[in-house]
């Protein structure tokens, strides 16, 4: 059961409205429980493979599937509360507290307050945020990573069993990434959802997936473990490969 795909794309191809070709004949597969992130240069079509998985976007050719189904048989509304969606941005609703920023989704899908504030609750505890202490806050009161954390919690708030996430780390200094990216990984191990990334940095995909694609020029070039695509030899991975910073060597003092 665990490896029947909840995202396929076959034979995918996408135009701008310009008329520019961002998807060239994209094939690949997403099975239960995998974080696959998704890196190229800007404009080679990463957000748009998000957004086609959300229905925001429809293929030109090809076809979407999300739990079997191609998106444009589902309903545009039901498809896009089982994909939860974290942006670099954040998106939090500013005028809205923490805890009713987490509980948008459940409260459009009817559930009762008491669901909805219990969820809250637990949420704000897996991502490391003390509910009693920030489930009262308003956004501006809280640091990027802070409200990254919230953010990711009112993604999940439906529990939906994909979640979609565009380049969510960016805009954090190194260290709070870093400090995310475990929390990532503490949260992924407990809940084994589906995830599609977007990153331009090749070191947090590594960090972070468990299948890696490349793309340029519209076209998915590689699409395998990290352990495969370090290896590499097409100079159109190893360029991304050669960016990555070396890690730092430091002398011991031998006195």
């Amino acid at each position: 059961m665990n490896d029947l795909p909840t995202i396929e794309f076959d034979h995918v191809h996408y135009r701008a409205p310009s008329g520019a070709v961002v998807l060239d004949d994209v094939s690949f597969t997403v099975k239960r429980g995998e974080v696959l992130v998704l890196v190229g240069r800007s404009g080679v079509g990463k957000t748009t493979i998000l957004r086609l998985i959300n229905r925001l976007l429809v293929p030109i050719a090809g076809e979407v599937r999300v739990e079997g189904r191609a998106t444009p048989e589902w309903d545009p509304i039901a498809l896009r509360r089982r994909t939860g969606y974290v942006l670099q941005e954040v998106g939090l609703f500013p005028h809205m507290t923490i805890g009713r920023n987490i509980g948008v989704v459940p409260r459009l899908d009817g559930w009762p307050e008491p669901r909805i504030h219990a969820r809250c609750q637990e949420l704000l505890e897996l991502v490391g945020l003390d509910p009693s202490t920030f489930e009262g806050r308003f956004p501006h009161e809280l640091s990027g990573g802070q409200r990254q954390r919230v953010g990711f919690a009112r993604a999940i708030a439906a529990d939906p069993p994909v979640i979609l996430m565009d380049e969510p780390f960016g805009a954090l200094d190194p260290l709070t990434r870093a400090e995310l990216h475990r929390e990532f990984h503490r949260i992924q191990d407990q809940l084994r959802k589906t995830v599609v990334m977007v990153s331009h940095d090749m070191g947090e995909a590594f960090a972070l997936a468990t299948k890696l694609g490349v793309l340029d020029q519209g076209r998915l070039v590689a699409l395998d473990t990290p352990e495969v695509i370090a290896r590499a030899g097409d100079p159109r991975i190893r360029m991304f490969l050669d960016a990555l910073p070396p890690v730092p060597v430091i002398a011991r003092d031998t006195d």
